[in-house]
């Protein structure tokens, strides 16, 4: 059974799962601030690619089982064991279904290079399989402070192997090693970390059950994984590496922040909404608290990155990435849009609704596709661009269900985003304006950074934003708590 979780145990996993993306996230972007310092953007675009092919696959790995192993309400060792069976099974038919591939995506794509990369990067699909059930497996039971110490673990072991290999002059295979490592370290360390292990059980009829919640999530994750990937495969074919290189390196900057604080959020939200699916009041409540906070965190920090892009990359990156500029600022409009996306989407799942999920993608995959196929013909940046206005029209698509199901309308989504998004404009307008004193790169940034904070938090306290008082009141209990 779902276990009625407390409000300081909610918290208190929030603020791990928080650290442990904090953590990872950091020192990973840290550990390719390097790398890209080492390497070329054309090498970066050539994983780019491999990484998209890995993603298909590893959807078919989980099978939507994972999420499934967390929803629902009563599950055993055979539940765990069964699926970890199916996982693993599927990945080793789909290892060697990507191994023969491997020429033929070389061809299409001109590069050689592609083949030995892609093989041995399908390598991870195994330990994807056994990761996924661990995942579930912490997520189920809020044990996210071992998930903590596995990821920090996991991606310095990983990280100093990429730079160590890359000083060494291994280029592209620099990344390869990172990303290896990375997969393996995570599951050996949350093996002896957390204490589910296989066992030699299997119930047919149990998996068929999951999979029936679970397939309608695979196939809305295939769809996702194929849509939010198919700028990757055009811009790898039509335009360059290179191209593709800066464009995902635009990409990264905002992904690395969003991910932190939605992300965690979100991995929370989903075992505390199913735990109370049958109580839609306390459902909703629950999913404005998240809209709201995730909305005040991330809004101020999309806009003052999209206003420091230059400066940024140019003392990050050198200014051989600088063309990723103008993918930076675009991508951080579409990922202040996040929160209302997850949020949305984690409620309809909680209450199991998972034909709904997969209606929504379908939708807004083929809006998607259709805006994708109109911005194609006018270049990279109007594929970005079509991306932001996909995003926009998709938030509105996530939140029709949730107006009956929850009650939960467009206007009030909206409403409870809007005063944090109207004082992160009013902070970035502020911001924007010191761009024009000649100070130098770094004295520029720190000057921005700072100021950026201050008037955002002193607008927060003027205009009296209620999740800023949430957000102090709940520090104040964690601090309170450790004492």
């Amino acid at each position: 059974m779902h276990n009625n979780y407390s409000k300081l145990t909610i918290i208190s996993s929030l603020l791990w799962k928080f650290l442990e993306r904090v953590g990872t996230q950091g020192i990973q972007f840290l550990i390719q601030i390097i790398l890209a310092r080492l390497l070329e953007p054309k090498q970066f675009g050539t994983i780019a690619i491999v990484t998209v092919f890995i993603n298909l696959a590893q959807v078919f790995v989980q099978s939507g089982f994972n999420t499934s192993l967390i929803q629902k309400k009563d599950v055993d060792e055979v539940d765990f064991s069964s699926i970890f069976f199916v996982s693993f099974g599927i990945a080793v038919i789909l290892y060697f279904i990507t191994y023969i591939a491997a020429p033929y995506i070389s061809y299409f794509y001109r590069a050689p290079i592609l083949i030995p990369v892609l093989r041995v990067l399908s390598l991870t699909l195994f330990t994807g399989a056994l990761n996924s059930i661990q995942n579930a497996y912490v997520s189920r039971n809020l044990m996210f402070k071992k998930l903590f110490r596995s990821s920090i673990g996991a991606v310095m072991i990983s990280g100093s192997l990429g730079i160590v290999a890359a000083y060494q002059g291994l280029g592209i295979w620099a990344l390869v090693i990172q990303q290896l490592a990375n997969h393996i370290s995570i599951s050996i360390i949350m093996w002896f970390t957390v204490k589910w292990r296989p066992k030699l059980v299997f119930s047919l009829c149990k998996v068929k059950k999951l999979f029936s919640f679970g397939w309608k999530l695979l196939l809305s994750s295939l769809i996702n994984v194929l849509y939010m990937d198919i700028r990757t495969l055009i811009i790898g074919r039509v335009y360059s590496p290179s191209t593709l290189g800066f464009y995902n390196r635009g990409e990264q900057f905002p992904k690395v922040i969003v991910s932190n604080i939605d992300g965690s959020i979100q991995s929370v939200m989903l075992p505390t909404l199913s735990a109370h699916q049958d109580n839609k009041k306390r459902v909703k409540e629950m999913m404005r608290r998240a809209i709201k906070t995730s909305s005040f965190l991330i809004f101020p920090m999309m806009i003052g990155m999209s206003v420091v892009a230059e400066p940024l990359v140019k003392i990050v990156l050198t200014d051989k990435w600088l063309p990723a500029v103008p993918f930076l600022q675009i991508f951080c409009i579409s990922y202040a849009l996040i929160t209302i996306h997850t949020a949305n989407l984690q409620a309809i799942n909680s209450m199991g609704r998972s034909d709904i999920f997969l209606k929504l993608e379908i939708i807004k995959k083929i809006v998607g596709l259709i805006i994708l196929g109109i911005s194609l013909p006018f270049g990279v940046y109007a594929i970005a661009l079509g991306q932001v206005f996909s995003g926009i029209v998709s938030t509105f698509i996530n939140a029709y269900p949730n107006k009956q199901l929850l009650d939960y309308s467009y206007t009030e989504q909206w409403g409870d985003m809007m005063p944090s998004l109207l004082i992160a404009i009013i902070m970035g307008a502020i911001v924007y304006i010191f761009t024009y004193l000649n100070i130098g790169v770094w004295n520029m940034i720190v000057l921005q950074i700072l100021v950026g904070i201050i008037v955002y938090i002193g607008l927060a306290r003027m205009f009296k934003i209620e999740s800023y008082s949430y957000l102090i009141d709940i520090i104040k209990k964690i601090v309170i708590s450790k004492k």
